[in-house]
């Protein structure tokens, strides 16, 4: 959980600490990065803090490494992905490459490539992929990682002054206001659950100043007393709840050079989220969700995955800056927990992974198809979505993706649309999301023939209930006085064609096979 809050009212003096606070620090965390490495035991981890401790506090010395480590792990993690889809595309090209040309391929492995002038080319892209193949490789052997602290974006932006309408002064304060480093962790227990960056509950900032810096202190103990004060107008009681009882917050200050604004970020944990039996769930049906490009086709279904209502459609733009694309997925995602809130529902997702799918050698020329499949925000949907309806306590159900697309256009798309309403192909989908994951098979049942249904010109293709009784089975018997007398035990064997005398049954169908001759002829 993070809320954050302008500080209003900082002096030249306040906004002078804080940069020499934040390049003072965000140098200390340079160092420790470019010192990280594959050894991160708890000895190793040590002798770092103890190596920062001396430049800052302790306190300070272990934000510092507990931040690098994550930046190195993040880091690491996507230097795999990038290894794994080098290792993809390599065995892709591999694999072409052996097959004669114009060999046509199956839905599970591609053909040969089309012409001579193709087949060179890949060729040469194959030894490219291979030499990026063993750099990655051996950076992964030696624990190296490439991080840019700033952003690689806005370091590269340094040589395209003019296409960005800045000026290298401009350019110089966004630099250095991103490089700085001012954040601390929280502990239980402390005065106000953190002794570095403190936030009292008279919404008073203090910093804890670092050792070559102390002289900068306005108030006792080396800590420096901001003239900002700061009200968190978003769940500031919870805030405020954590702060009175010391548990642990941590808090980050930040300059957006940009509006010429300083901010204050606070941030806590909240307790893990229990799981929810799939029965309950499904209880009065839920909400399937489709997950697009450029929106989220919902329906909502009952219990017993028939859809309800009309469609919804909640649509982001994912165009612009990452701020701007971070804030639309959380608007679409907020309207469509609001409404799963008003019914009382579950959502059933799918659990997409394009990890291996976005690349160019496995689906070739289809330059549509893969910027489509990059553009779905998949990992920040699925992270916000979460996030958010934990917090509402909205239960999550996902479910396996595979020809939810196709089988929704197949069997749904046409009987749900009407003069009045036109079904999309992504609606139909969420319908069939929606029925597996309320354990109902996708595929509508075949309707009977035009002379044999009894309402003449409707489909009978609705999903019955469960203790339903089937169209030539035996009806149930009622208990209780009837109109006529009915000898004890009739209609025991009422759906019992092989009991009955009737022609046709089953048992006339079975092998024929003359009995022996007498022995007497």
């Amino acid at each position: 959980m993070a809320v954050r809050d302008q500080l209003k009212g900082l002096t030249a003096g306040d906004e002078t600490v804080l940069r020499l606070v934040g390049d003072h620090l965000g140098s200390l965390a340079s160092r420790d990065l470019k010192s990280a490495g594959l050894e991160h035991d708890n000895e190793a981890w040590t002798s770092r803090k103890r190596e920062l401790t001396g430049l800052s506090s302790s306190r300070w010395a272990g934000s510092v490494t507990k931040a690098t480590h994550d930046q190195w792990a993040l880091a690491r993690r996507g230097l795999a992905a990038h290894i794994r889809q080098l290792e993809a595309g390599v065995g892709t090209i591999r694999y072409r490459l052996s097959l004669p040309l114009g060999e046509k391929g199956s839905k599970r492995a591609p053909g040969g490539y089309r012409s001579r002038r193709e087949w060179h080319a890949k060729t040469r892209r194959l030894r490219v992929l291979e030499d990026r193949l063993a750099a990655a490789r051996a950076d992964w052997a030696t624990g190296r990682v490439r991080v840019v602290r700033g952003g690689k974006r806005l370091l590269n932006t340094r040589h395209h002054l003019d296409q960005a309408q800045l000026t290298e002064e401009e350019w110089r304060a966004r630099w250095e206001a991103s490089r700085r480093f001012l954040q601390a962790d929280g502990e239980s227990g402390k005065r106000h659950g953190n002794e570095t960056l403190r936030v009292s509950p008279d919404d008073e900032v203090s910093i804890r100043l670092p050792a070559p810096l102390a002289h900068l202190a306005n108030a006792p103990h080396g800590r420096y007393v901001l003239t900002a004060r700061v009200s968190f107008a978003h769940r500031g009681e919870a805030w405020r709840d954590r702060v009175h009882a010391n548990r642990a917050v941590a808090y980050r200050i930040h300059e957006d050079v940009q509006r010429q604004r300083w901010y204050l970020t606070a941030s806590w944990t909240v307790p893990p989220v229990q799981a929810v039996p799939l029965t309950a769930v499904r209880v009065g049906g839920l909400i399937g969700v489709d997950t697009n490009a450029d929106h989220l086709a919902a329906w909502r279904l009952d219990q017993h995955g028939n859809p309800v209502g009309a469609p919804r459609r909640f649509d982001y733009d994912l165009s612009g800056t990452a701020d701007h694309r971070d804030a639309q997925v959380r608007h679409a995602l907020t309207r469509l927990l609001h409404w799963a809130t008003r019914h009382g529902l579950a959502i059933a997702v799918e659990d997409l992974n394009f990890t291996a799918e976005t690349t160019r050698e496995k689906h070739g020329r289809q330059k549509k198809f893969r910027k489509l499949i990059s553009g779905m925000p998949v990992a920040r949907l699925r992270a916000r979505l979460v996030s958010m309806a934990a917090e509402l306590g909205i239960p999550l159900v996902a479910v396996d993706p595979a020809y939810t697309s196709r089988w929704g256009a197949q069997h749904w798309q046409k009987p749900l649309t009407s003069p009045t309403r036109k079904t999309t192909r992504h609606d139909a989908a969420a319908v069939v999301i929606g029925r597996r994951a309320l354990g109902h098979p996708i595929r509508r049942r075949t309707a009977p023939p035009r002379t044999h249904q009894s309402d003449g010109y409707g489909h009978r293709t609705v999903q019955a209930r469960p203790g339903s009784p089937g169209r030539e089975g035996p009806r149930p018997r009622v208990p209780g006085p009837r109109t006529r007398s009915v000898p004890p035990g009739r209609g025991a064997n009422a759906g019992n064609q092989n009991a009955q005398h009737r022609p046709g049954r089953s048992a006339e169908h079975g092998f024929w096979q003359q009995d022996p001759l007498p022995l007497s002829l």
